[in-house]
């Protein structure tokens, strides 16, 4: 797909819902007891992989334009499903879903794509057995395929290696069906959408520094999910607006949980003109419209540390970011960027310095030097949905044509994302 230089944006947009919290909606509905009705789901294709499981699990599941319906089981009501547990590209389905069927009465096997098949599934595969589940990668590289074989949980305390809301998660979701109080401890903490939501939904979870505890057994209840908008989404739009001269973007209801908001942080630090509207607050998440104006004069930063985990996705699009600020962006303690969809750190900088930009990939990030103008290139993604919409923004302030292959991969997450871009240049697609 091609991309060309454009003049300012202007115009609101909404952007889908949050991917991390549509996959809790499904899971955490499906072994509640009742209906759990969402509203404003992602309907990307890892969110569809999550619907897909659990169907297969025995579970009910209604999809309409506005709104999915969850018929849930309660905590015992899975069923041993008929065929492989296909996950598609999600990392957060299979980890999550690992947990969930760890205190199943039954055997499960979880499989993925070329790409899910090259993340790594030890940094739950270990606190999981631990717990007592049977946990077999079928190639023996610690990936998936993952055969599981379900049984009654032990309690543990872990201390994990990574800040990883998904290792977190499928530590707590094990935790539901274990014999005592189960607890995880992070380096850092990491996005906390699992806790917020499984309080919500009637389950007994704490939080003290960076410490997360669940007490099992509880009673879940379906509940009513207003997904707010993805602000992994929504940074697309952020950078666009600051980096394209004249340019001044609306975006409507973004999550900004402070274990998400980093680029919001970050933003901050490089003088941003950013202003946030409507705040309010509803299902334990905090949502605000977002105004965003063109800021000619950004200044580079330092990003690390406890940081990464809240801005971990967003890291492609403010590598671009730190191309127009004034000075040397340094990007650090972002080694998970290795291991996600595609070796980030590689692929940026690989892409980055082929637009022109002065950018070195390091073992742990990036650094990168402002104030070099982009010009257009051949970007490769490895399919990467997350690059694609990060190099689609850059290619508009290139001074020629910029060619991503594999766009369209970008319905792993925000299948109208061309479109929505579209509308605020006044040029639809």
């Amino acid at each position: 797909m091609e991309f060309k230089r454009t003049s300012a944006l202007k115009g609101e947009v909404t952007v889908p819902g949050d991917k991390s919290i549509s996959h809790r909606a499904v899971m955490f509905g499906s072994v509640s007891e009742g209906t759990t009705e969402i509203t404003n789901f992602l309907n990307g294709a890892d969110c569809l992989s999550t619907i897909d499981c659990f169907r297969r699990l025995g579970i009910e599941i209604e999809t309409m334009p506005k709104q999915i319906l969850i018929h849930g089981k309660g905590l015992h009501g899975l069923k041993k499903p008929n065929h492989i547990l296909d996950v598609g590209n999600s990392g957060t389905t299979t980890r999550l879903l690992c947990g969930i069927l760890s205190g199943q009465p039954f055997e499960s096997i979880v499989d993925g794509d070329a790409s899910i098949r090259t993340r790594p599934m030890k940094r739950i595969i270990t606190p999981l057995s631990q717990m007592g589940a049977e946990i077999a990668s079928l190639h023996g590289n610690d990936c998936a395929p993952l055969r599981i074989r379900g049984t009654h949980l032990k309690s543990i305390a872990y201390v994990s290696p990574v800040a990883s809301a998904q290792v977190k998660s499928a530590i707590l979701l094990a935790g539901l069906y274990a014999d005592g109080e189960t607890s995880v401890t992070e380096p850092a903490l990491s996005r906390n959408h699992s806790e917020l939501m499984l309080n919500y939904f009637g389950a007994d979870v704490t939080t003290h520094n960076t410490t997360v505890t669940i007490q099992p057994d509880p009673v879940l209840v379906g509940q009513k999910v207003n997904v707010p908008g993805d602000i992994s989404s929504a940074a697309y739009f952020i950078a666009a607006a600051l980096t394209i001269p004249h340019s001044e973007i609306l975006i409507k209801n973004v999550g900004i949980n402070p274990t998400r908001d980093g680029i919001l942080r970050v933003c901050k630090a490089m003088g941003a003109d950013i202003t946030l509207e409507n705040c309010s607050y509803g299902n334990g998440e905090p949502t605000a419209d977002l105004l965003v104006r063109y800021t000619p004069n950004l200044k580079a930063t330092v990003i690390g540390g406890d940081l990464i985990p809240t801005l971990i996705d967003e890291l492609p699009m403010i590598a671009i970011l730190a191309c127009f600020a004034d000075g040397t962006t340094i990007i650090k303690d972002a080694q998970e960027l290795k291991v996600k969809e595609s070796n980030r750190i590689d692929l940026v900088a690989r892409n980055l310095s082929a637009m022109g930009a002065k950018v070195i990939a390091t073992d742990d990030g990036l650094i990168i030097e402002g104030g070099y103008p982009l010009h257009g290139a051949a970007i490769e993604t490895k399919y990467d949905h997350r690059i694609a919409m990060s190099f689609a923004v850059a290619a508009l302030t290139a001074d020629s044509v910029t060619q991503i292959d594999h766009a369209e991969c970008v319905n792993i997450s925000y299948p109208d994302f061309y479109h929505h871009l579209a509308s605020l240049t006044g040029k639809q697609n």
